[in-house]
């Protein structure tokens, strides 16, 4: 079973390469994440992953997760390597063109949660 502190050591690594490394929540999604809590944006993670990610094969896949800073889960999801099938398989080892298990939306849950409350300094 992956840890809370192997999810942490994994976000460590990420934020040191270039690409993962630039993506931030900036001020004003930090106020709207402290403002709506902790339920609110896990739950909004959980629908995002869940609508984005979970089906077997997606048209998309790349594309999904808009680049746009528009709500802190999508940065998480960038920064953390959630982002995308292509991604959680080549970061988090998770098989694409299958749907995803219920362990796996809230394995990947857990890490752009953790993001969140480490950019919100919430540890």
């Amino acid at each position: 079973m992956i840890t809370e502190e192997d999810i942490r050591v994994l976000l460590s690594n990420l934020s040191k390469t270039k690409f993962r490394g630039s993506f931030h929540l900036n001020n004003k999604m930090k106020e709207y994440a402290r403002e709506k809590g902790y339920k609110k944006i896990y739950q909004d993670a959980k629908e995002i992953v869940i609508k984005n990610l979970s089906p077997a094969i997606i048209k998309n896949d790349g594309k999904q997760t808009t680049m746009r800073q528009t709500h802190p889960v999508f940065v998480a999801m960038h920064a953390t390597g959630t982002c995308c099938r292509s991604c959680l398989y080549k970061i988090h080892k998770i098989k694409k063109n299958k749907e995803l298990t219920n362990t796996e939306i809230n394995y990947i849950v857990r890490v752009i949660m953790i993001y969140i409350e480490n950019e919100l300094n919430m540890l």
